[in-house]
């Protein structure tokens, strides 16, 4: 009887596992379609259907660092795709999440949340709009990269932000080793989309240097 019960609660745990891999596969094979392909109304109603997808992951799973993530991730991003005041509630929201998901787990995602929060700090405007902050912006990013110091995303926006700073030399180092980042099997699209971010930045730090 203890076997049978051990073995019932094993295969409950492994289903639930997949579950939790398909749907993080899901939300970020989707958001690299909404991120990269769409503009325009066609973008922002796609949002919000990701946006109500990841918020049911979040309600399924609320100790999920990884949900917690993405969920940051969705609203980061949609608040960069409108700009203007509306975007500042999704940045407000999404810096939560972030922050929720570093309680839960720092090393999620590779650091993901750290990376993530630290791209808010330095996108965000400062006081009194909003919450903006370089310093810990530095902080966060160069954190998050020593949990992936060959990550492609982890590299490309530490890159961007010494290219605000107008660090070139480093932002340049960065673009390139996040040129050379091994290509994910599972997202080709968002590796897609994000060299084409990163060949257009080297061009511009290019441009500076020379």
């Amino acid at each position: 009887m203890k076997r049978l019960l051990s073995a019932l609660l094993l295969s409950v745990s492994v289903l639930a596992v997949s579950a939790h891999a398909d749907t993080l596969l899901d939300v970020q094979q989707d958001w690299a379609h909404v991120n990269y392909d769409l503009t325009g109304d066609d973008q922002e109603k796609a949002f919000n259907t990701l946006l109500e997808k990841a918020e049911a992951w979040v309600k399924s799973q609320p100790d999920s660092a990884e949900a917690h993530i993405w969920l940051g991730i969705v609203q980061s991003s949609f608040a960069g795709a409108k700009g203007g005041l509306g975007a500042l509630s999704l940045a407000k929201k999404a810096k939560k999440n972030f922050e929720q998901a570093l309680r839960l787990d720092e090393n999620a995602l590779n650091g993901s949340a750290m990376v993530s929060l630290g791209v808010l700090y330095h996108k965000v405007p400062g006081w009194p709009l909003g919450f903006g902050d370089d310093k810990k912006a530095k902080e966060l990013i160069l954190a998050g990269l020593k949990q992936s110091p060959d990550g492609i995303d982890s590299n490309y926006f530490a890159a961007e932000y010494f290219y605000d700073n107008k660090q070139y030399a480093k932002a340049l180092e960065h673009l390139q080793v996040a040129q050379t980042a091994a290509p994910r099997a599972d997202r080709p699209l968002a590796d897609k989309g994000r060299q084409l971010e990163i060949a257009t930045l080297k061009q511009r730090v290019e441009a500076k240097l020379n």
